[in-house]
């Protein structure tokens, strides 16, 4: 895999550990996630279907409500 540079969710939490990151690769159109405490364990998604995650998510939450 090629060096990504990861950027830390802005929900994500102050200190160290329990953050989601986020990457990109420029030669590719793939979405890579993790989480900060295990940095060795990605999970490789499209935007389309984050995208369907992020919306199935932020519904559930607002049912919630």
């Amino acid at each position: 895999m090629a060096r990504l540079t990861w950027q830390k969710s802005s929900f994500s939490g102050g200190g160290e550990g329990n953050c989601v990151e986020l990457a990109t690769a420029a030669t590719s159109e793939h979405i890579h996630l993790r989480e900060s405490d295990r940095p060795n364990e990605v999970a490789t998604t499209t935007p389309h279907a984050l995208a369907g995650l992020l919306k199935v998510l932020k519904s559930g939450l607002t049912e919630r409500r």
